[in-house]
């Protein structure tokens, strides 16, 4: 009885992925940026969750996202955003974001598979040192899940570690999945890309791009 949560926003130009300018173009990166969303979307529709839900930050939904409830995000900053979703959902949640169109079902089964009542959580950390997907099982009694990613600092070096130590002060039993790559930048598309050949991000990014990684010259510049 679980339910797994993609949290994204509409991929429109100078809106998602705006550091892949000047590599790529903004409208580039915003067609990449769908075509990564559409992989995630596809990995979460081959997981066995009891509900499929789309947070979304936009007007029209993908239409990819046929079979998936929509929950517009509230407003606020990430934090409140995420908190917002566990609080209003009561069965166990997995959340991922848009953001490592690399992952796959085979990553995420364990979740489904695997969570046994030793466990109350599970965090995937991204190499960025943020996180890629949370999952909290159900809410306790008088206790909101929301509070225990309310007021982590978003978009910092240090966002994982401190969500982590956030889980575990609380004393759940946290466990770990994959650490994987958010794509930021470029170089992160090119790497994720290499990762994942046949997903749609990498023909998407293999359009653009057709010489490969040294096409644009560009260089990464380290950083949210």
């Amino acid at each position: 009885m679980t339910a797994i949560v993609v949290i994204a926003k509409e991929c429109l130009p100078g809106r998602v992925k705006t550091r892949l300018h000047p590599a790529l173009s903004y409208e580039q990166a915003a067609g990449l940026a769908a075509a990564g969303l559409d992989d995630t979307l596809a990995a979460a529709l081959a997981l066995p969750a009891t509900r499929r839900i789309l947070a979304f930050d936009g007007v029209v939904p993908p239409v990819t996202a046929a079979a998936f409830e929509i929950l517009p995000q509230v407003s606020g900053g990430l934090d409140e955003r995420l908190a917002a979703v566990f609080d209003s959902l009561e069965e166990p949640v997995l959340l991922v974001g848009m953001d490592t169109p690399q992952l796959t079902a085979t990553l995420l089964e364990p979740v489904f598979t695997d969570w046994d009542d030793a466990t109350d959580a599970w965090f995937g950390p991204a190499s960025d040192g943020g996180f890629w997907a949370l999952a909290l099982g159900e809410p306790r009694p008088g206790v909101s899940r929301g509070d225990l990613i309310r007021g982590v600092p978003m978009s910092c070096d240090d966002t994982g570690a401190r969500q982590l130590a956030r889980l575990r002060n609380a004393g759940l039993r946290v466990r770990q999945l994959p650490l994987l790559t958010d794509v930021d930048t470029i170089a992160d598309a090119d790497a994720v890309a290499r990762v994942a050949p046949h997903s749609r991000f990498a023909a998407a990014l293999l359009a653009m791009r057709p010489d490969g990684p040294d096409a644009t010259g560009s260089t990464t510049v380290r950083g949210r």
